[in-house]
């Protein structure tokens, strides 16, 4: 039995949030919102939408630290409490909320695994990006030795929070976009198990990216560095994993 809820990080995406908490209100999912230091206009937003929707609850940290900070603090506070599991759901519309269901049936079938969403891309999608992701998605091949992880950079998933949460006070994890890869290798690495869903992504109007194509890129590139290096000490147990022994 999982006892679930979604947590949304938002950095001034005023414009979107409201179209996605009204894609989760048929699901009766309590939702955490961690506000990551956005500006004024957006905070007005987020006062008028968590008031018409009771069951959202506003965490404000600044100044603005980075997803994946946001994500651990609402973490925290999903653990606290009670939840067993956190369903990561971007602010900027980009993720198909029909799914969830999908999600939480996987979760509760495999309560120890993380489910990660597997993005099937339209034509909109933009090419650079497209294309950096695969390498990314080369990158966490050879840093698991095994292609269980269908996307590391798409943050559609299903978290159990246990095991999350001690990877996350065994390891300084990357604070921003180099975050959702790292934590789905280091996930791996402790000997979760993952189930690849795949779901449509979506490129609403007025959606805003934070990804900074030089600044990220680079941040990601370092953190796959260094999660190689970390995979050549834990060569043998990857081995034994990926053969079955």
């Amino acid at each position: 039995m999982i006892n679930p809820c979604a947590i949304i990080p938002i950095y001034n995406h005023k414009d979107t949030i409201e179209g996605v908490l009204a894609s989760l209100e048929p699901l009766s999912l309590p939702c955490i919102i961690v506000d990551d230091g956005s500006d004024s206009a957006t905070q007005q937003v987020l006062a008028s939408v968590t008031a018409r929707y009771p069951w959202t609850h506003l965490i404000r940290q600044a100044p603005n630290a980075g997803k994946g900070i946001a994500l651990i603090t609402g973490f925290r506070h999903a653990a606290a409490a009670g939840y067993t599991h956190v369903v990561q759901v971007d602010a900027d519309g980009q993720h198909h909320s029909a799914d969830i269901s999908r999600f939480l049936e996987a979760a509760a079938a495999h309560p120890e695994a993380l489910i990660l969403g597997k993005p099937i891309f339209g034509d909109d999608v933009p090419r650079a990006r497209y294309f950096g992701r695969k390498i990314s998605v080369w990158c966490a091949w050879a840093e698991t030795l095994s292609r269980d992880i269908g996307d590391p950079l798409f943050g559609f998933r299903v978290y159990p929070l246990a095991s999350t949460l001690a990877v996350g006070k065994r390891y300084r994890l990357g604070s921003r976009m180099d975050f959702d890869p790292e934590i789905a290798v280091r996930l791996y690495w402790a000997g979760v198990s993952m189930h690849n869903i795949n779901t449509p992504v979506l490129y609403p109007a007025g959606g805003v990216s934070h990804f900074r194509l030089l600044r990220d890129n680079v941040r990601i590139s370092w953190m796959h560095t260094r999660l190689l290096m970390g995979m050549v000490f834990r060569l043998p147990r990857l081995l034994r994993r990926r053969w079955g022994a």
